[in-house]
């Protein structure tokens, strides 16, 4: 059982997966941030940020309001992490892998390991000669 739980952690998914979460918590002051700058200029728009009291109820005379807007409240906020992390993690990614890419395709091809013995045997059969 030891051994199997060795292979496991020696596994790359088991890392990369342990350096995606420590990256992600790194990551979180950054999304946090966008994500408050976000919600300040909605809540400049339209008045509050916050759409917990939207729809809100009473059932019978209980006192308590049920909030269904809390959900609608977490839906945006969700997208709105999703929208900072894409545009401001994703696409800049995605860019710089494409801009290194192109780099990589304009580099002349570098000679085989026959074209280059061709050459040794033209070069050795010239000073011979």
């Amino acid at each position: 059982m030891i051994k199997g739980f060795k292979e496991f952690i020696a596994q790359g998914n088991a890392l990369e997966l342990a350096v995606a979460v420590i990256i992600g918590g790194a990551f979180k002051p950054i999304v946090d941030s966008i994500t408050k700058v976000i919600l300040d200029i909605v809540g400049q728009i339209i008045g509050s940020p916050n759409f917990d009291s939207v729809l809100q109820f009473k059932i019978k005379e209980s006192g308590q309001y049920i909030q269904p807007g809390t959900i609608l409240t977490s839906v945006i906020n969700f997208l709105l992490v999703a929208i900072a992390v894409y545009f401001c993690i994703v696409v800049p990614m995605n860019k710089l892998k494409e801009m290194q890419k192109k780099e990589e395709a304009e580099k002349p091809a570098e000679p085989t390991d026959v074209e280059l013995l061709g050459e040794i045997r033209d070069l050795l059969a010239a000073r011979n000669h």
